[in-house]
């Protein structure tokens, strides 16, 4: 591993440490690092905490601190990860889970399994990303194809394909909102990115999905590569494009699908992360994949974190956070996109 690469990833591992840190102790009721030691290490020990730190401390770090930064985190990573795999697959700078649609097709199996209320036991909740992997496989399925023209993805078709089965996949989405009132305000709140669940039940829950998503484009960095000379070089390369893609999108839907299941619908996390770390340390898949996945930890969880704070005790969806930020710097790539003759 060469010195830039090692220096790359110790920064991205001390910036997440930072963002994990500080998303533990801060947020509505603030937690000092000295009493999060202290109460943590008492768990440890089986000890009640101190009695000089507040009762409620443990309470708000075990229940519901520690598992929500846990479940911003493989949200974050999952989607930055994944945004790397579409942009890779389909060699295009502004491809991501959100902008091809995928999100709000995960999103619509999402909120149909929340208008059908089903038990909030853990098994009841596998149903979340299991109908979410479904609707966010078809819509990218559906997307790609329509946007697919003699062999090529052109940027522009790319977009519009995703804007058009995005509108329509919203449309079903707000037909089911409206046909159960009573999960209305649940519904909302997760299509801007609000977690509808707490505890480590969703963690548990999503982290199978994760794992299983993750490991496979982690270790597709070299058929990444290859598929940048475009399918029939790749293809004479001795790259098996057709099943290379069917892998690659499949995990990448996965990832998506199951941050998008718990976490609601956060973009452009997907779209940025990738093309910072491409930006600073270069275009090898191979280390921008896990670059990438850091990256998409790091800014969900900084993001989240002034979600909390920004109108505090009173907390935003984070996905407007992503929004108000993510909007800008998708228009600046779309913008040097242009200027560097992307758009095809």
């Amino acid at each position: 591993m060469s010195k830039r690469l090692s220096s790359a990833f110790v920064l991205h591992l001390a910036l997440l440490t930072l963002a994990v840190t500080l998303s533990v102790l801060m947020g509505a009721v603030p937690i000092p690092l000295r009493d999060v030691l202290r109460v943590a290490l008492a768990r440890l020990q089986g000890a009640p905490p101190p009695a000089d730190i507040p009762s409620y401390t443990a309470t708000i770090l075990f229940q519901l601190r520690l598992p929500h930064t846990a479940l911003m985190l493989l949200t974050g990573s999952a989607l930055g990860v994944s945004g790397a795999a579409y942009q890779g697959i389909f060699r295009n700078p502004l491809a991501d889970p959100y902008l091809l649609g995928v999100a709000s097709g995960a999103g619509l199996g999402a909120v149909a399994v929340l208008a059908w209320n089903p038990s909030p036991a853990l098994g009841g909740m596998f149903l979340l990303p299991a109908a979410a992997f479904g609707g966010g496989v078809l819509t990218v399925l559906v997307v790609y194809l329509l946007a697919r023209v003699n062999g090529h993805v052109p940027t522009t078709a790319l977009i519009l394909a995703g804007v058009a089965i995005g509108s329509l996949t919203a449309a079903l989405t707000s037909f089911l909102m409206l046909r159960s009132e009573d999960t209305l305000h649940r519904a909302l709140v997760y299509l801007f990115g609000g977690a509808p669940l707490s505890g480590w039940k969703p963690v548990l829950a999503v982290l199978p999905y994760w794992l299983a998503g993750t490991a496979v484009l982690l270790l597709s960095g070299h058929a990444l590569n290859v598929l940048q000379f475009g399918e029939e070089q790749a293809q004479q390369l001795g790259l098996a494009v057709g099943r290379a893609k069917v892998v690659i999108l499949a995990a990448a839907s996965l990832t998506a699908a199951a941050a998008v299941a718990f976490a609601g619908i956060i973009g452009f996390v997907g779209l940025v992360a990738p093309h910072i770390a491409r930006l600073l340390w270069g275009e090898d898949y191979r280390r921008l994949v896990a670059l990438s996945l850091l990256g998409g930890a790091i800014m969900l969880l900084l993001a989240d974190l002034l979600a909390r704070i920004l109108l505090a005790p009173q907390s935003l969806p984070v996905g407007i956070v992503t929004a108000l930020f993510g909007a800008p710097f998708f228009l600046w790539v779309l913008q040097r996109t242009k200027r560097h003759g992307g758009m095809r």
